[in-house]
């Protein structure tokens, strides 16, 4: 499969990217400023996502495309529109689409009928425009025209950290351990997207994360 990835140089991308060539998917590595890859595996390209027409360039062979674009602080509303680029071309293509969301569309676990945007525990004041660039960014998928898209949301707390192999799927609910923590690694992330790409799942909105030991958790072709 080739795999369109907008927003490769990020932490999010850059994971999907490793994970898809560990996989053996080729990856188009696309960004405003294309990662050095040595890996035969990996095409690098700059690409503007802003830019449509560079946008359905860029997936005239695709079989899927993965949008894990993070634009810089101040520039967070620009989300929605630079999704519904990809979602445009996409629909020129025909091909499925995986959004990397954010936590603000999912439903609170301690609040219920509240979105987790609305929830400090898990959204505190700083994170709150980033956070509804992301409500935003769901709403722009749920009324695009095109019908190949997957939103999926990490949990509350998305880092750096090993590729453990495991990781819960759930579905429009935020996912929390018995401590209330809600947490997963890029990697074990990638992991699931590619899982998606592979044997896609009839939920249009979910998400994953990794739990404690104490709550059981799926391995996924680790």
């Amino acid at each position: 499969m080739k795999i369109a990835i907008f927003g490769a140089t990020g932490m999010a991308g850059s994971a999907i990217t490793d994970e898809a060539v560990r996989r053996g998917h080729q990856a188009l590595a696309a960004s405003r400023h294309p990662r050095e890859d040595a890996s035969p595996h990996v095409e690098s390209r700059a690409v503007d996502v802003a830019d449509i027409d560079s946008v359905a360039a860029a997936l005239g062979d695709a079989d899927a495309v993965v949008v894990a674009v993070r634009p810089a602080p101040g520039q967070e509303s620009t989300l929605p529109a630079l999704t519904r680029n990809v979602l445009d071309a996409a629909r020129i293509h025909d091909v499925r689409v995986v959004v990397v969301g954010g936590s603000a569309p999912l439903w609170s676990p301690t609040m219920p009928g509240h979105r987790v945007f609305d929830d400090p525990g898990y959204i505190p004041a700083a994170w709150r425009t980033i956070a509804q660039a992301s409500l935003d960014q769901f709403t722009a998928c749920q009324q695009h025209p095109h019908e190949r898209w997957t939103y999926v949301s990490p949990p509350a707390l998305f880092e750096p950290g090993p590729r453990t192999g495991h990781y819960e799927r759930g579905t429009d609910t935020l996912l929390v351990d018995e401590r209330g923590a809600s947490r997963i690694s890029a990697a074990d992330f990638a992991i699931a997207i590619v899982d998606e790409l592979e044997d896609p799942g009839e939920d249009n909105h979910f998400t994953v994360a990794t739990l404690s030991s104490d709550n059981e958790t799926m391995e996924n072709r680790a």
